[in-house]
């Protein structure tokens, strides 16, 4: 197809095709005089099941952001796109997302996963917040919300999570000291893998793995795997009709169920020693975020295992891929590094000596997060079911429709970033990358934004402050990674980082 081929130039220059976009799709065409009706709205080309087809002979659809991306070139910046029987506005300016969130209601509803609710149907489990809607949606969330997203939980696992980021920092120390040269070369992803584990485990549970000593537990190791399978099974059956693909995809659907048992049986466990160990004796200390839920007994037991579960599910990979994409970027722009390495190193006494200082002494190291999920949104779309009619680009949608924020599109757009190519932390704290034009939503927006969000933040922002005063980060390697889609966005492959020590 002309799309692969245009792809394959897209990767080896992934910024350069939308600096050269028509007007049309990077800025907001000019209001006719009357509001254009949804038929009028450009439609992508292309049969809706043929679309279904093609997803299921490549077991997914991994370059899905950059069809999307292709398609805003050609279009203009907002158009139709159907696959199978699901049919969406795709959209990527600033400006409809200030008119979605205007028409926000106070239960933002959000189609759920196909995949990830038959299998809760199935098994008869309970759902949580990231596939409710509606009142029992919002009845969950406010209870969830005082213990997992509020500033006063964050200060309470804040101390937790840095003590995981330390751990992992003299690990790694250990290992570099251990060469003659002072410094060891090797691919990160598996440490980094272990340091979310373990430090979600312990803010959400109370409990240390032990992945970051030599001997990992295998029920730790399997349960990275059963992670892995199933977010790779969810891209492949999240456009299938379920009725379908029950007898064209048996064995994905098999992994799919097979991964999620594994899932739920290790949260099943924690959450069961917690319950004794309570049931034994209230805790002197703040012993983690499940604790806290089963203390206040303002959910059910049902549902906040059923919450927990999705933390758990949503809270390695997710944060993983941005910290080894910035860690990369950071290698392969040296001076974008020393600058967050002075700051650290200018916060580290205070940080050492109070770690909930973190939040508030590492503004530009906080910026270089939002840059990277800029650039690599791990999320490509923030989805909304409008409650009610809603003009995006002088066209009528009629409340029901689904829209589809496209974040890869956006944070590549140059009329919305400045040189939108360049990893430039310093945009989010100089006035330009800041406010509605330039709007940060990785996590999501208003009410319904993502319920791990600050979590994720604080164990990215630890473990990078932590590597920063210890290492300097190198590569040979200058050229732009492939990110594929697959369920969320991640490299394809990652190069090999250094890890100097300084003494």
């Amino acid at each position: 197809m002309a799309f692969r081929a245009q792809a394959r130039g897209w990767r080896a220059g992934p910024w350069l095709a939308l600096s050269r976009a028509r007007a049309l799709g990077t800025r907001a065409a000019p209001a006719p005089r009357a509001v254009l009706p949804f038929e009028a709205v450009p439609r992508c080309p292309g049969n809706k099941w043929m679309r279904v087809l093609q997803i299921w002979r490549q077991q997914g659809s991994e370059s899905l952001h950059l069809e999307m991306h292709r398609t805003f070139q050609e279009l203009g910046p907002i158009f139709r796109y159907d696959v199978g029987g699901t049919h969406m506005v795709h959209v990527m300016l600033p400006e409809d997302v200030e008119r979605l969130q205007r028409v926000e209601s106070p239960q933002p509803w959000r189609p759920p996963l196909d995949p990830w609710l038959a299998y809760r149907q199935h098994r008869g489990h309970k759902c949580g917040v990231f596939l409710l809607n509606g009142p029992e949606w919002r009845l969950n969330r406010l209870k969830l919300n005082p213990d997992v997203l509020s500033l006063q939980a964050v200060q309470k696992y804040i101390p937790m999570v840095d003590g995981v980021a330390r751990d992992f920092s003299q690990a790694l120390r250990a290992r570099v000291l251990q060469n003659a040269r002072g410094s060891l070369t090797l691919d990160i992803r598996p440490s980094i893998l272990y340091y979310t584990v373990e430090a979600s485990s312990l803010a959400l549970f109370g409990e240390r793995l032990g992945l970051l000593g030599p001997s990992p537990s295998p029920a730790s190791l399997h349960f990275l795997q059963a992670l892995e399978a199933m977010l790779r099974s969810t891209a492949q059956l999240l456009y299938l009709p379920r009725g379908l693909s029950r007898w064209t995809s048996a064995r994905v659907w098999k992994e799919h169920f097979e991964s999620w048992d594994y899932i739920v049986q290790y949260a099943n466990e924690a959450i069961q020693r917690i319950y004794q160990e309570l049931a034994l004796g209230r805790p002197q200390h703040y012993s983690g975020i499940v604790g806290e839920l089963l203390l206040r007994a303002d959910l059910s037991p049902e549902a906040v295992r059923a919450n927990c579960i999705e933390l758990t599910a949503g809270s390695v990979d997710t944060t993983a891929y941005p910290l080894w994409m910035t860690l990369f970027e950071l290698a392969r722009n040296p001076d974008v590094q020393h600058a967050l390495r002075q700051e650290s190193q200018g916060a580290q006494a205070g940080i050492a000596e109070n770690p909930q200082t973190a939040v508030t002494e590492l503004p530009l190291l906080r910026a270089a997060l939002k840059e990277t999920l800029r650039l690599y949104p791990v999320g490509i779309s923030v989805d909304r079911q409008v409650g009610s009619d809603v003009v995006l680009q002088n066209y009528h949608i009629p409340a029901g429709t689904l829209v589809k924020v496209q974040l890869y599109s956006l944070g590549r757009n140059p009329s919305v970033f400045e040189r939108p190519e360049r990893y430039h932390p310093q945009r989010w704290l100089d006035g330009r990358g800041s406010g509605t034009r330039a709007p940060s939503l990785a996590f999501g927006f208003g009410v319904r934004q993502c319920l791990g969000r600050r979590l994720a933040e604080t164990e990215m922002l630890l473990l990078l402050h932590h590597v920063l005063n210890n290492f300097l980060v190198e590569t040979l390697t200058h050229e732009d990674v492939k990110m594929v889609y697959r369920f969320i966005m991640m490299p394809s492959t990652l190069p090999l980082l250094t890890f100097r020590a300084i003494h």
